[in-house]
């Protein structure tokens, strides 16, 4: 039976971990290795950190801060914003990271997916996917949420898969720090179409969201910030309330 995960998310700006509403609105809420090691002690799987303005700064990732939080973490740690090559991408896992997350320069050079995974094996390779409904259809955006592409992002999702990813973030900028559930006809559109995992982003409130995205959707994994940030769950209650109601986890 497929076993659920549950991944803290720190998006992180200046050195710092933040929370917004649809990617706007950003507010400090905590330094990376402390929460992040708050958060294994609770029970999280994973720990995924998100470098939210390295792209748009045109800059790369701030490893000294990778690097302090992969060095108190025993669980694995994705790390995403601003890797532009397989340069960036060795020197994410130089710093500690697990696997590495590529946004806005997979879109502009999509062989960066296949290059990535052959030089570290696709099970490093997470795509990650900001969309936005537009339409009848989601549609990928980049730079931190802040440039429409064009692309349809169920298309680009298998794609992705096509060209050596292992696994598919995929956000809703609709649903993002809002707190009113999953985005569950994306979520459920992209993980029926591909054979990678996919970690559901965007909109978590509460513990029946992350249940509803488990029950309707073919989602692996469950993606959350603001329901840990500020205290309202930790990883351990949410872990108990789905296994009590069926679901299968770590």
């Amino acid at each position: 039976m497929l076993t659920r995960r549950i991944i803290p998310c720190l998006d992180v700006k200046d050195g710092k971990v933040v929370k917004g509403i649809n990617f706007n609105g950003l507010k400090e809420v905590g330094y990376p290795p402390e929460l992040a090691t708050e958060y294994e002690a609770q029970g999280a799987d994973e720990i995924t950190f998100l470098d939210i303005s390295a792209s748009l700064e045109h800059r790369r990732t701030m490893l000294d801060i990778v690097s302090e939080t992969a060095g108190k973490l025993f669980i694995p740690l994705t790390v995403g914003g601003g890797i532009g090559s397989v340069s960036d991408m060795r020197e994410a896992l130089n710093a500690g990271a697990d696997k590495v997350s590529v946004n806005s320069a997979a879109v502009k050079n999509p062989g960066i997916i296949g290059e990535c995974a052959e030089s570290f094996g696709r099970q490093c390779v997470v795509v990650a996917i900001d969309a936005k409904r537009t339409g009848d259809h989601w549609e990928v955006y980049t730079h931190g949420g802040t440039r429409p592409t064009g692309i349809d992002a169920v298309e680009w999702a298998k794609k992705a898969e096509d060209l050596g990813a292992g696994e598919i973030l995929l956000t809703s900028m609709d649903a993002d720090g809002v707190k009113t559930g999953y985005d569950i006809p994306l979520t459920a559109a992209i993980s029926s179409e591909v054979n990678i995992p996919v970690i559901a982003s965007g909109g978590c409130g509460n513990m029946e969201h992350i249940l509803e995205v488990f029950r309707e959707t073919d989602a692996t994994a469950a993606l959350a910030a603001s329901i840990f940030h500020y205290g309202e769950y930790t990883v351990g209650q949410v872990k108990q309330y789905l296994k009590d109601n069926g679901i299968v986890v770590r």
